[in-house]
């Protein structure tokens, strides 16, 4: 079992910035892929960014140029560091990461993005 617990998330003015940070706990060797995903209300979850073992890193389109993902293999964590938010970003922010063949998942943290 891998447990994820996210921090980093708030309220944040149109423009500003936040970090997400998670760290990963349990069985985590032979963690590969780590990544975050995120649910506004009445829509699906989507993945928003994504990076691999070995650093390979994918995005959603519609944060691309604003955020970045990174990872510490070392201490299992990985984060999302968030430029140039827009309200559409306002949503639960997930952390997942993938251990053999099952997908583990934080519990989620809110990030709000309001004037």
């Amino acid at each position: 079992q891998v447990q994820l617990v996210e921090s980093g998330g708030g309220l944040v003015q149109p423009g500003g910035s936040l970090r997400l940070s998670c760290a990963a706990s349990g069985s985590i060797f032979s963690i590969s892929a780590m990544g975050w995903y995120r649910q506004a209300p009445g829509r699906q979850r989507e993945l928003v960014a994504r990076i691999t073992s070995g650093g390979s890193t994918n995005y959603a389109d519609s944060v691309k140029g604003r955020f970045t993902i990174s990872r510490d293999n070392a201490k299992s964590t990985v984060d999302l560091q968030m430029n140039s938010l827009k309200p559409e970003d306002t949503a639960v922010y997930y952390c997942t990461c993938k251990r053999y063949a099952t997908n583990y998942w934080g519990q989620g943290t809110q990030v709000t993005v309001s004037s």
